[in-house]
């Protein structure tokens, strides 16, 4: 075979031969006088601040090829300097700078508000203003509420509002133009960091606990320096697909409304033809269903680079891909992320056009088939979680469906896992998303992997995820909070609860319930406010890895590895599974003390671990199943 570098993907591959960089490490001192002191511990500068290549001629030659094939640009001059003082670094425009007319005109006077809730009522208010205002509700849980407008209209937000919320609210962001700009990748500059006028923040360390026990290989790819647009998303897959063809394969959803494919890798090595046929577990891992989360798409590509590239070294990765196939979809939501590029770093929706000219797109996390609320909810267009005129409206939310059916039909496949990625709040979510009222009939073991994926992400890198129902993040009204005789009474007599959002038609109901889909979960990444969807792009890495340990550990426990009890057939709204489908799942919290592989392991001293651990089960009360 004849190779021409002309051919992006063959100068990709010879690229990828030469493999990440070989670094050395450089420990970190400070200087007291004459005394030198090493750091270390939690002190210590994470790895990428100490890592320097060994091969510089092979560092450029890579970059340099990447930055023409891809437009993918390496780290400004300035960033190297920034990093010998100790400053974080990212591709993020300076604060300097002067605003397009365009970005001015569209967000120049709109803020980002956070309320804090402490009853029922104000909960309800809220809910309701927003949904007379047509506010663009960022994020909510059970404490607070993040809400994006025009500065002009908060009088009238007030103005809705009971007096107790008139002071009970801080502005995240005074101008988010201003932020917005900041969160497109630029060439040069070395980024400023705001900090809130009391002094606190609502944002994530960037060091993690595990930066001081291992390097991260992914910090010396230029891949994940920054976010990426579709048109480099699209041959890194192709790229991966054509350098791991052993364990690799590209594949497509299906065509999203304006006509783009919706792209896949699937990760997973398949028996031998004289091996027994069965069908092949196979776990999806999404995001970008909402085009604005642009976290949760790098995050998807951090999690499939990390295990593809693990594959033949981690004994735990690759028994991973051994047992299981992985369907990794960055963005399920292609139009809408081109959207974000082009013209509108918020839009949220996909694009499809409505009965409103002037008011396109359908939520795709509100258009599947189970449950699906909109005549109840939402029910205009131009509402940031608008679910359309029926069930499946929304084409891309309709592609996925039908190419599981099609999996599972054609294909031998059967579905055990979903983890569908979203920001911003920290949180892993379990079904149901539609109702309190209802719970799921595996419970307990939704919780209980729920629990042990915040764990897993709490011991690698110190970050705090909240577990709980779906619903608490739709349903405002709940239980919990001090509720007024009259509320109770509307409660009983309505048989519904004030909402933020509809519940309903979303993905990991639908998988969970139609799809029998054991394990489904909405794991929201960081932060939680400061930034929100504009999260700057030296938390790509971190964010990646903390997915990265909450999927590892997903796979271990659907192996059975950490099992204190056994799933069989089980029963969901009536119906039950077919006995027998596959091998039983053993459910159970992991001791991640014992883990036999420590490479792959943050190894944690067990008062820390039991601290960690003490932290994630204060969120929830876990049920057990009496037998």
């Amino acid at each position: 075979m004849r190779l021409s570098l002309q051919e992006p993907s063959l100068l990709l591959l010879l690229l990828h031969t030469l493999g990440p960089v070989p670094t050395v490490a450089v420990p970190w001192t400070t200087t007291s006088g004459d005394n030198t002191q090493s750091l270390s511990g939690r002190d210590a500068k994470p790895p990428y601040h100490r890592s320097h290549s060994v091969f510089p001629q092979l560092t450029w030659l890579r970059d340099t090829a990447i930055e023409k094939i891809f437009g993918v640009h390496p780290k400004p001059e300035n960033a190297a300097a920034a990093e010998e003082n100790g400053q974080p670094t990212s591709n993020r425009r300076p604060l300097s700078a002067q605003l397009p007319a365009t970005l001015l005109a569209k967000y120049g006077g709109d803020v980002v508000l956070r309320f804090n809730i402490t009853t029922e009522e104000e909960e309800a208010a809220l809910a309701e203003a927003a949904d007379i205002l047509f506010l663009d509700v960022w994020e909510f849980t059970n404490n607070w509420a993040d809400i994006r407008l025009a500065e002009d209209d908060v009088p009238s937000l007030l103005g809705l509002l009971p007096k107790s919320l008139h002071n009970a609210y801080s502005n995240l962001m005074p101008s988010l133009a201003q932020s917005i700009y900041q969160s497109y990748p630029s060439l040069a500059f070395t980024p400023q960091f705001p900090t809130s006028q009391s002094g606190s923040s609502f944002t994530p360390s960037v060091h993690k606990i595990s930066d001081v026990h291992k390097t991260t290989p992914a910090t010396d790819n230029i891949f994940f320096r920054d976010y990426q647009p579709l048109s480099v998303i699209i041959p890194w897959m192709r790229l991966m697909a054509s350098m791991f063809t052993t364990h690799v394969t590209m594949t497509s959803i299906g065509l999203s409304y304006e006509g783009r494919s919706i792209p896949a890798l699937r990760v997973g090595v398949h028996p031998t033809p004289a091996s027994p046929s069965s069908k092949r577990k196979t776990i999806i891992i999404a995001g970008g269903l909402h085009a604005r989360e642009w976290i949760s798409t790098s995050s998807v590509t951090y999690i499939a680079w990390s295990l593809i590239t693990a594959y033949g070294k981690s004994p735990a990765i690759t028994k991973l891909i051994h047992e299981f196939d992985w369907v990794f979809i960055p963005t399920l939501n292609p139009d809408g992320y081109v959207h974000t590029w082009e013209t509108d770093r918020l839009w949220r929706k996909n694009r499809q056009q409505t009965h409103l000219r002037f008011c396109r797109g359908l939520d795709l996390d509100r258009s599947f088939g189970y449950r699906w609320a909109g005549s109840a909810f939402q029910s205009n267009p131009c509402s940031e979680s608008y679910p359309g005129s029926a069930p499946f409206q929304a084409v891309e939310s309709h592609r996925l469906a039908e190419w599981a059916k099609n999996e599972v039909g054609e294909n031998n496949v059967r579905f055990v896992g979903l983890l569908d990625l979203h920001s911003y709040s920290q949180q892993v979510l379990y079904p149901y998303s539609y109702s309190c009222e209802k719970e799921p009939p595996t419970i307990e073991n939704l919780e209980e992997l729920g629990m042990g994926l915040a764990k897993a992400i709490r011991l690698s890198s110190g970050e705090f995820y909240a577990v709980t129902s779906a619903c608490e993040g739709s349903v405002v009204a709940r239980k919990g909070k001090n509720r007024s005789a009259k509320m109770k009474k509307e409660e009983g007599k309505e048989g519904k609860q004030a909402r933020m959002e509809s519940g309903g038609g979303s993905a990991i109901d639908y998988f969970y319930h139609e799809m029998k889909v054991r394990y489904t979960y909405q794991l929201k990444l960081r932060d939680t406010g400061s930034y929100g969807f504009l999260l700057p792009g030296e938390h790509i890495v971190p964010t990646g890895e903390e997915a990265f340990n909450a999927v590892k550990y997903f796979g271990d426990f659907l192996m059975g590895n950490k099992g204190i009890e056994r799933v069989r057939g089980v029963e969901v709204e009536g119906e039950e599974t077919e006995e027998g489908e596959g091998e039983d799942v053993e459910v159970g919290v992991e001791d991640v003390e014992a883990v036999d592989d420590d490479e792959e392991w943050v190894v944690i001293d067990n008062e820390d671990a039991e601290a960690a651990e003490a932290a994630v089960v204060d969120t929830s009360e876990l049920r057990r199943r009496r037998r």
